[in-house]
C-alpha cells in the first residue's frame, strides 16, 4: 500500500494507475474488524481503493469529544497492511489539504435534520456533508462504501450525491459486531470494563423489540426498550425510534407504515461517558 498526505499527490497516483472503478472508504482512524469489512467489500468491487484515516473537527458539536476521540495512526496502518494491495492508497490528510479556506456552506437535508442524531448532536451531519463533500471532490470515486452502524449518515450521504450531482455510488455494508452482540465502533475501546461487559444489552433489546412489532405497536416497544436498557446502572437512552431507511421519517404507530417502504429500530444510549448507537431492520411480515 501508499501512503500519501497530499490532494495533489493523490490525485497524481490515481491518474498514473488508470484503475477503474476506483473505491473508497473514508474513516477517522482507531480502526476495527468493522472497517475491515469496508475494505474487504471494497477490494471485491474496485481493482483500487483509497482508505482516508481523517479526524474530521467540523462533525464534532462537543469540543472534549473530539479530543478524547482515539488516534491509533501507527496500528491502523499495520491493520490495513494486512488487507491493502500494494497499489491501494492510504490518504491521511492534513487539516489545510481537506480544508485550504475556511468552509462555510450550509446543507439541507430535510427531515434528516429534525430527527434522532440531529436533534442530540446539532451541526453533526452539516460537517459530516462538509468532510464527505470535500474528500469526494479530492479522490473523486467511483463507488465509496460506508457502514450501516451509521444508519442516519448513510441517508445523510445519499442525500449529499443526490444534491451535488456526484458521480459516485455508496454502497452501504453491514453491521459488524463483536461476539457478544456490541456493534463495533472506535468508542467501545473508551467504555469502562464494567460498562463494556454489560453493554451488550443494546443489542439484546432491540432485537427483542424488533420481534415483537408483530403483535406489539410501537408506544409499547419503545417503553420496553427503555425500561429495560435503563435497568442498567450507567446506561441512558437518548432516543429509540422506528423510522423508515430513506426519510427517517419516525412512525408513532404502526397506522404509520408506508406500503414499499423498510423500517428500522434506531437507537443512542449514553453508556457511562460513552455514547452508542445501534439499530436493527424490523420484520413488517
Amino acid at each position: 500500500m501508499k501512503i500519501i498526505s497530499t490532494a495533489k499527490e493523490l490525485k497524481e497516483q490515481v491518474k498514473l494507475l488508470k484503475l477503474s472503478p476506483l473505491g473508497f472508504v473514508p474513516t477517522m482512524g482507531a480502526l476495527h474488524n468493522g472497517h475491515i469489512s469496508l475494505v474487504i467489500n471494497a477490494r471485491r468491487k474496485c481493482p483500487l481503493i483509497v482508505v482516508s484515516i481523517y479526524v474530521n473537527p467540523t462533525q464534532f458539536n462537543d469540543k472534549e469529544d473530539l479530543k478524547n476521540y482515539p488516534r491509533t495512526i501507527e496500528a491502523d496502518l499495520d491493520l490495513l497492511n494486512k488487507h491493502l494491495r500494494k497499489e491501494d492508497i492510504v490518504f491521511i490528510p492534513y487539516d489545510k489539504e481537506v480544508y485550504p479556506t475556511e468552509d462555510k456552506r450550509i446543507f439541507g437535508f430535510g427531515n434528516l435534520d429534525n430527527v434522532m442524531e440531529s436533534l442530540h448532536r446539532p451541526g453533526h451531519f452539516n460537517g459530516v456533508g462538509l468532510v464527505v463533500s470535500r474528500l469526494f471532490d479530492i479522490v473523486r470515486p467511483d463507488m465509496a462504501f460506508f457502514g450501516l452502524k451509521d444508519f442516519q449518515q448513510v441517508a445523510v450521504i445519499k442525500s449529499l450525491v443526490r444534491k451535488l450531482k456526484f458521480g459516485v455510488k455508496i454502497i452501504a455494508c453491514p453491521i459488524v459486531r463483536e461476539p457478544d452482540g456490541l456493534a463495533m465502533s472506535s468508542r467501545n475501546r473508551l467504555l469502562e470494563k464494567d460498562i463494556r461487559k454489560r453493554a451488550p444489552v443494546i443489542f439484546k433489546t432491540i432485537s427483542r423489540a424488533a420481534e415483537m412489532f408483530g403483535e406489539n405497536d410501537v408506544p409499547g416497544i419503545k417503553k420496553f426498550v427503555k425500561s429495560t436498557i435503563e435497568k442498567e446502572e450507567g446506561f441512558r437512552i437518548e432516543y429509540f425510534e422506528i423510522v423508515d431507511d430513506i426519510d427517517l421519517i419516525p412512525i408513532k404507530n404502526k397506522r404509520g407504515i408506508k406500503k414499499g417502504k423498510h423500517y428500522f429500530g434506531c437507537i443512542a444510549v449514553k453508556a457511562g461517558k460513552i455514547r452508542l448507537i445501534d439499530n436493527i431492520e424490523i420484520p413488517l411480515a
